[in-house]
């Protein structure tokens, strides 16, 4: 009987963090030697975290990541690791995996198939790779390839299996979008099908600036069963026992898998059988401990993959602290319950700043949400201030009819004040704007748009609701007050202001922004659905008019297939309609 026990490392590398990558690494290779792997994989770009961007364009990086690779070859003596770094051939480089064996870097595969569309740039940084071998690793033939190589029904996987390869290991880095788990589990459970093969999936977890990497590796078995399946948004060591003889069976009863024209490509892609360690050895070894891992759903896997978002942004870039700027509404509450979940209670800070036009609610609201949370709460009234202010632009504005112009002064007074707060005691501020809001523009720049964060500027307004009653049922009684789960939406800048003054309900703008921004339909074709026409033209309006502010948007967490920033770009200057 062959066996094959495999690990898979999901870590949370952080780009550029050379020596911390490479002690979670190590980490994971003592587990794993522990418990008797055979063969233990680690993420796509494990070494130096990813996306890397510019940074790959500095001969230092690249030489720590090579140096890195070497640190865990030396540590790895007893099994084989399949680890992914950045290799190098002359001035070319390579998102590639390398093959450690017993202490010894004993092979390199690269990455074949490099994406170029919404937030990869790999085309711009890597040269395509053109080899498609079989390792023969423990008397047991494997093919690795990383991330994008998979997504394709004949690509280096199928090339692969013909060739031998019992095992599959796709090393990644796929980041997460709300719905992305399952999907990804279907394709995985399919190749493993297609090609009579047991398929290992590695994802890296993590947040990234704007990127949430969700884990949830998984191992299926020759008949797309699930063997094993990693947590989502958390680090952990998944473990499986393979038994080899399944796929001899099963392809010598089974020919589908064997048939069907590879692609054109494939034509030019190297392919050999390369052995690299010979049988091993069956010592006795500790059993696999059994693991219920949790499946997430909507919305709780979006709530998730916020607090984590904030978690590793916050960390990653050196703070403690976050202060959020509370105004009773229930955008900046879940602001503040992602940061408390994410930081602890003790690292949150409140601040509601009211003014002429603030409803007594608005203070007494964001006063019980922070006794909920058990954060500190600071009321800072701007009255005074935003009295100054009119007073000094009174000679200015006579014979005017007060507007925005008015009512953005009273949100910049405020980011004025986040941000002094922010400089005096090093908290980094959290902008608390949802993507309805960034999308139609119904924001203030340089006002609530401030903050070093922005949580939810991926999240629609009706999709902030369903996360907040999810986050309500955690708590007994909840956390966000009913009284702000109920009332309107308001800006409170002017007497009786609701947000459906300037915006049609968001039960409405939602689906027409959605469709408008994610699935580039026209106005037209949204108008043909049924919407109101009115409606459609005035958020499409507004969608296309607020380019230069989303384009002077804090970076937050992206969890929707397409969000404002690297997954869709647009120009500022632009007269293209519709």
């Amino acid at each position: 009987m062959r066996r094959l026990r495999i690990g898979m490392a999901q870590i949370n590398a952080t780009v550029g963090d050379f020596e911390g990558n490479a002690e979670r690494m190590r980490e994971a290779v003592s587990r794993s030697r522990v418990m008797g792997v055979d063969l233990l994989t680690f993420p796509e770009l494990a070494t130096c975290g990813y996306p890397p961007e510019d940074l790959l364009f500095k001969p230092r990086f690249i030489q720590e990541n090579l140096r890195c690779v070497e640190q865990i070859a030396e540590s790895s003596s007893g099994l084989t690791v399949v680890l992914g770094f950045v290799d190098q051939q002359e001035k070319d480089i390579y998102n590639a995996a390398a093959v450690i064996c017993d202490g010894e870097i004993a092979a390199v595969y690269r990455k074949i198939y490099l994406p170029n569309y919404g937030v990869f740039d790999e085309k711009r940084y890597f040269k395509q790779g053109n080899e498609c071998p079989v390792f023969v690793i423990g008397g047991v033939n494997v093919g690795i390839n990383i991330c994008e190589d998979m997504w394709f029904d004949t690509g280096p996987f199928t090339v692969q299996a013909r060739s031998g390869a019992e095992v599959l290991v796709d090393i990644s880095a796929s980041p997460y979008h709300k719905g992305k788990r399952g999907w990804r589990e279907l394709m995985v459970s399919k190749r493993a099908r297609d090609n009579a093969a047991y398929v290992a999936y590695n994802n890296m977890v993590g947040g990234q600036d704007e990127l949430v990497f969700d884990g949830g590796g998984v191992i299926v078995d020759p008949g797309g069963g699930l063997m094993a399946r990693g947590e989502q948004f958390a680090e952990g060591l998944i473990l499986a026992d393979l038994d080899i003889d399944k796929v001899t069976e099963l392809r010598g009863g089974d020919k589908r898998w064997s048939r069907g024209p590879l692609p054109d490509e494939a034509q030019g892609w190297w392919t050999k059988v390369v052995p690299l360690s010979g049988e091993l050895t069956r010592s006795a070894r500790p059993p696999i401990p059994h693991r219920e891992v949790r499946v997430r759903e909507l919305p709780a896997e979006v709530y998730d993959a916020l607090v984590l978002g904030t978690r590793d942004y916050v960390r990653k870039n050196g703070f403690e602290k976050v202060l959020i700027g509370l105004s009773g509404g229930l955008d900046s509450s879940l602001v503040a319950a992602v940061a408390v979940d994410a930081l602890g209670a003790q690292n949150v800070v409140g601040v509601t700043m009211p003014s002429r036009y603030s409803s007594q609610g608005s203070v007494t609201d964001s006063a019980l949400l922070a006794k909920n949370l058990g954060i500190r709460f600071i009321e800072l009234p701007i009255e005074r201030v935003f009295s100054d202010c009119l007073k000094e632009l009174a000679p200015l504005f006579e014979g005017t009819e007060a507007n925005v112009a008015e009512e953005n002064l009273q949100a910049r007074i405020r980011a004025n004040m986040l941000m002094a707060l922010s400089n005096k005691f090093g908290w980094l501020v959290l902008a608390t704007g949802n993507k309805s809001e960034l999308a139609t523009g119904y924001a203030t720049l340089y006002g609530d748009m401030a903050g070093g964060f922005a949580v939810i500027k991926d999240v629609p307004k009706t999709l902030v609701y369903e996360i907040s009653r999810y986050r309500n049922s955690l708590s007994p009684g909840g956390v966000i007050p009913a009284s702000v789960m109920e009332k309107p939406p308001a800006a409170e800048l002017r007497p009786d202001q609701r947000d459906t003054d300037s915006l049609p309900p968001y039960d409405l703008l939602d689906p027409i922004m959605m469709d408008y921004v994610e699935e580039d339909k026209s106005i037209e074709q949204i108008i043909a659905m049924g919407y109101d026409a009115g409606s459609v033209k005035q958020v499409a309006n507004m969608v296309d008019v607020s380019e230069y502010k989303r384009r002077q948007a804090a970076p937050g967490v992206k969890i929707t297939p397409r969000a404002f920033g690297k997954d869709r770009r647009l120009p500022i200057t632009n007269r293209f309609k519709g």
